[in-house]
């Protein structure tokens, strides 16, 4: 537990930092994104030659907006060789940035202007090591063996969008994207959204998908492999209908497959707490990787390991929970992280199980210490507070307001907030207007106090 007051005085600053996000540089990732560009759109177009290496080409044309004068544009970028770069059609120079490592493109822009730069690159991708935890992040090869074809797939979180493709790549500047996947006939790949078209040209064919909500970079899913497409029936909730496919590598078995089976029972669940669902198709692509689960957007990423409804159900409450709404700062990840993780509580009521294990197993994880909410080093973004603690200050919460409070609570911040970056400032702003002083005073305790209230 950090109980100093330098640490009392960073968690202050931060949590009163500002509610807008756009206010970069990121207090744990300062060298990420850059102030004053806002991406509205992604254009990219892949080709994957031979599944399972990590040869890549990838042309990015990126849809921006200048917020503020800009003397060059610097996208984050630390990814293969760059072979062109235009902005609006016009051939421009560009340096590449070692620390941070950016692609600098030498145009400037006036204080509201737009630009469509375009870049191409190809070579391979070799990815980036977090900075805590023992993985890499970016784009995955797995090679073929003797038993499972070769495959491909994206795994940024937070910051390994940039491993592959130039990306102002922090979750502040959300944007759509439009997915073009060209692989050999015969392998499957998809991506966050909406299929939009899949054309054969010779011995490869190009798989077209659209996302229309904005999402952080982090969140885009790529997947290219032998998969078995798992059409579902649609999941209905009151006035939406909603498409629903699974993906499963060939060799999965059926008892690995079946917790997916309950993934309309849970949307519905959650789409009864959290408000409408924002997107318009979901599903999971099962990867055989060792990695934990990740909420890519409309398209869970979820390992063999984590096939069971409680990941399950994690995965799909971020479906609200960072994707829609984005989060303004990663020191604030519990945003993210606690609501998934109170989400498995909703779903073991739905299933009429006692909650009490849970939030049993929720305070036994913070016996070893715990801090509080707003984290200040990257080493906090995937703790056991983020995670438990900010689960039990929405129990408490609930606890406190009654559940028809705290549910109406619930449909209006991610009503209010989808598409905005949001500090945990925005989250006490809410409680305090819409749930009163006695409330708000609850939440803060449990972001600020240094021990477990």
């Amino acid at each position: 537990m950090l109980r100093s007051a330098r640490h009392l005085a960073l968690l202050l600053a931060l949590l009163t930092g500002g509610s807008h996000a756009t206010s970069l540089p990121d207090p744990l990732y300062p060298g990420l994104g850059q102030p004053g560009l806002d991406v509205l759109h992604y254009d990219l177009a892949l080709t994957v030659p031979r599944p399972g290496t990590p040869w890549l080409q990838v042309t990015t044309t990126a849809t921006l907006r200048a917020e503020q004068a800009l003397d060059t544009v610097q996208l984050d970028y630390s990814g293969p060789d760059i072979l062109t770069v235009q902005v609006d059609g016009a051939t421009v120079p560009y340096t590449r940035q070692a620390a941070p490592p950016k692609l600098v493109i030498h145009h400037a822009l006036r204080p509201g202007t737009e630009a469509r730069v375009t870049v191409t690159a190809a070579g391979t991708v070799t990815g980036i090591q977090d900075a805590t935890l023992p993985l890499r992040l970016g784009w995955q090869s797995v090679p073929a063996t003797s038993t499972q074809p070769g495959a491909n797939f994206a795994f940024n979180e937070p910051d390994g969008a940039r491993s592959f493709v130039p990306v102002n790549d922090h979750p502040a500047d959300p944007a759509t994207f439009t997915t073009h996947l060209t692989v050999p006939v015969g392998v499957s790949a998809v991506a966050s959204g909406t299929r939009l078209d899949d054309r054969t040209q010779g011995a490869t064919h190009t798989v077209t998908y659209d996302l229309t909500v904005p999402v952080p970079t982090y969140a885009l899913a790529i997947h290219v492999g032998t998969l078995d497409e798992v059409r579902r029936p649609a999941i209905h909730t009151p006035g939406q209908t909603i498409s629903w496919t699974d993906y499963f590598p060939t060799s999965t078995p059926a008892d690995l497959r079946a917790p997916y089976a309950r993934t309309g029972d849970i949307l519905r669940t959650l789409s009864d707490w959290f408000g409408p669902y924002p997107f318009t198709s979901y599903g999971s692509v099962v990867v055989t990787p060792a990695l934990p689960a990740l909420e890519t957007a409309t398209l869970s990423t979820m390992p063999v390991r984590s096939s069971r409804e409680r990941v399950i159900t994690h995965e799909l409450a971020h479906q609200w929970f960072g994707n829609a709404v984005p989060l303004g700062a990663w020191s604030d990840t519990w945003l993210n992280e606690g609501f998934a993780t109170y989400a498995e509580l909703l779903w073991a009521q739905a299933k009429s199980q006692d909650p009490q294990p849970l939030l049993d197993a929720w305070r036994a994880r913070l016996t070893g210490g715990t801090r509080p909410l707003i984290a200040t080093s990257p080493a906090h973004l995937f703790d056991d507070s983020a995670y438990a603690r900010g689960a039990l200050a929405l129990h408490a919460l609930r606890t406190q307001v009654g559940d028809a409070a705290f549910r109406a609570f619930l449909h209006t911040y991610t009503r209010t907030r989808q598409g905005h970056p949001t500090r945990t400032a925005d989250l006490l702003d809410l409680a305090r207007t819409q749930l009163g002083l006695r409330a708000a005073d609850t939440l803060t305790r449990w972001v600020t106090q240094p021990d477990l209230p």
